[in-house]
């Protein structure tokens, strides 16, 4: 049974506005500014989302952007981004901005780190040095960074994993939660706590009502979109969302493919992040209505017509395939600008429509029409 879990911060406020069966639209309000939920988070990892500027960014709709705890501790360190007066100001960014807590990334470097109760212990992959990341440092990291949103340290499993270390993470996990919320945070910080558990079933629900049980200001879904298959993903979604607090943010992490986004969102989550959209522009890849395109194929030498004529963006209403196709080509940066912007600019209006017709009560009928066109 869904339920209201004890809310610690005072900053944040959010709002479910409409519903269609279990996907919501809401509003989540921040020190920064409000977010109308569901929301995608482009990331930004080291205080910038790779080749595009804080102004285009605004101007393909991001309301919010994810920076990282691990890479910013590295280079340049949270003291001189303190000193410069926060992310915010460091970055020119003056929406709000979620920061994790670097777990991820942790589990990211394979042999070259240890986990412990205590934290996890690694090389850092700039220097060598060595580094120990623990719930406490996390913190007082994402303190000195100065995000609206931060995230608690969590150990993450990849796929597939075996009951035993699954289980292990997830103690873990829940005992570094308890520890990152002893410490003291901004007025306006926002903490949200992580559900792991792999996917075994009843360490995902062991999980959810653990965390939702906390004082929590939202729940996030963490150890999910590492190598499963969708329906694996979609299966723990589904077994947690009807424990997962109702008047609370979800943030369902690593999800960026934009099926799995509509997926997710008729499974009741919030918020999501993640680089594809980005990464995928950097290699030619752009999306369009009928699915992914590569424009480094030979065909787009002579396309004299925009990605999309009926996109908005400023890639679309400037330049030609047959342009960006040269452009890639050359590896010329300006390429990879554009297909960046018009990435961004298609994923937030996929969110820009879920959010209208969950508004409207017809997100069944956008979710069909948008995977009928677009391709599974």
């Amino acid at each position: 049974m869904a339920h209201a879990a004890p809310h610690y911060n005072r900053g944040m406020k959010f709002k479910v506005t409409h519903r269609e069966k279990r996907a919501r639209a809401g509003v989540l309000e921040t020190a920064h500014g409000k977010i109308e939920t569901p929301v995608f988070m482009p990331v930004g990892t080291l205080a910038t989302v790779k080749t595009i500027s804080p102004e285009e960014l605004r101007s393909v709709g991001a309301q919010i952007v994810l920076s990282n705890t691990y890479h910013l501790h590295l280079r340049p360190g949270e003291k001189l981004i303190k000193r410069a007066g926060g992310l915010h100001q460091f970055m020119s960014w003056s929406g709000p901005i979620l920061t994790d807590s670097g777990g991820f990334q942790v589990f990211s470097l394979g042999h070259m780190r240890k986990v412990t109760n205590k934290g996890a212990i690694f090389q850092s992959h700039l220097d060598g040095k060595r580094v120990v990341l623990t719930p406490e440092l996390a913190m007082q990291i994402q303190r000195d960074l100065g995000s609206d949103i931060a995230m608690v340290l969590d150990d993450v499993v990849g796929y597939p994993a075996t009951k035993f270390r699954t289980k292990e993470a997830m103690v873990r996990t829940h005992a570094w939660l308890e520890r990152c919320l002893l410490g003291p945070r901004l007025k306006h910080q926002a903490v949200f706590g992580i559900v792991q558990g792999g996917m075994f079933p009843d360490l995902r629900l062991e999980s959810a009502q653990f965390v939702s049980n906390q004082a929590v200001d939202g729940v996030a879904i963490g150890g999910l979109s590492v190598g499963e298959p969708r329906a694996k993903m979609n299966e723990m979604l589904d077994l947690v969302e009807p424990v997962l607090p109702t008047n609370k943010p979800r943030y369902l992490m690593g999800v960026g493919a934009p099926i799995d986004l509509l997926e997710a969102v008729e499974r009741g989550m919030d918020m999501f992040d993640c680089v594809l959209p980005t990464r995928i522009a950097r290699n030619g890849t752009v999306w369009t209505k009928r699915g992914a395109v590569n424009l480094f194929n030979a065909k787009f030498k002579t396309t004299f017509k925009p990605i999309d004529k009926a996109c908005q963006c400023y890639t679309c209403q400037h330049f030609t395939t047959a342009y960006l196709h040269h452009l890639l080509k050359e590896r010329e940066v300006l390429g990879i600008r554009l297909t960046t912007i018009h990435n961004l600019h298609f994923l937030l209006e996929l969110m820009r429509g879920v959010r209208q017709s969950i508004r409207q009560g017809e997100f069944a009928i956008f979710k069909r029409r948008f995977i009928k066109e677009f391709g599974a």
